[in-house]
């Protein structure tokens, strides 16, 4: 059996259309893969943002720098006030990053180490289900953010205009690897 495969130029600014059994299709601008990346993305990072901005200001109802400082500093994380600094920068800079599709994979990075260090020192112990104060949030923040990375932030994004901008493999390991050296500097600290 021959497989023919046939290649239509669409216009100068997109690229061909391939036909056939085995051809991939390339969505038109605006498809609904790129308008599910936005809304992905500015759901799960403005409200981690916001996470941040409750260790960070208080708001949202959350602790500000002193009673997250004093949190950090009962999990062994001395002086606390710096790590809370830490931690809420990472997830409002990462959530932030992750909204506007600006520097992904660094974004990603700032997230996934947090959720490490957090399942490290606080969940792990509870096991998997949240109910049970378990790792199943931190888990899920970790992989989203990852994928976003690997996927790449979609036509809507600052990265659109950046190879990184695309996501794959190398982004996904810069994610992986940053978020999991940064958590693993923390906690060696």
């Amino acid at each position: 059996m021959v497989v023919k495969r046939i290649v239509v130029k669409r216009n100068v600014n997109q690229p061909p259309v391939t036909a056939g059994p085995t051809a991939h299709r390339t969505a038109p601008p605006g498809a609904a893969a790129d308008w599910g990346l936005l809304l992905l993305r500015a759901t799960f990072g403005l409200l981690m943002a916001g996470h941040g901005t409750q260790k960070l200001f208080g708001l949202f109802g959350g602790g500000g720098l002193a009673a997250t400082g004093r949190g950090f500093e009962s999990l062994g994380y001395r002086p606390g006030a710096v790590y809370a600094v830490i931690g809420g920068l990472s997830e409002f800079l990462g959530g932030a990053g992750l909204a506007l599709g600006f520097l992904t994979p660094l974004a990603a990075a700032a997230l996934i180490g947090v959720m490490i260090n957090a399942m490290v020192t606080v969940t792990v112990a509870h096991g998997l289900w949240a109910t049970d104060g378990g790792v199943e949030y931190n888990v899920c923040i970790a992989v989203v953010a990852l994928a976003l990375a690997a996927v790449g932030p979609g036509r809507f994004a600052v990265d659109r205009f950046f190879r990184w901008g695309r996501g794959g493999w190398p982004e996904a390991a810069l994610a992986a690897g940053l978020g999991g050296g940064g958590a693993a500097v923390t906690l060696a600290l």
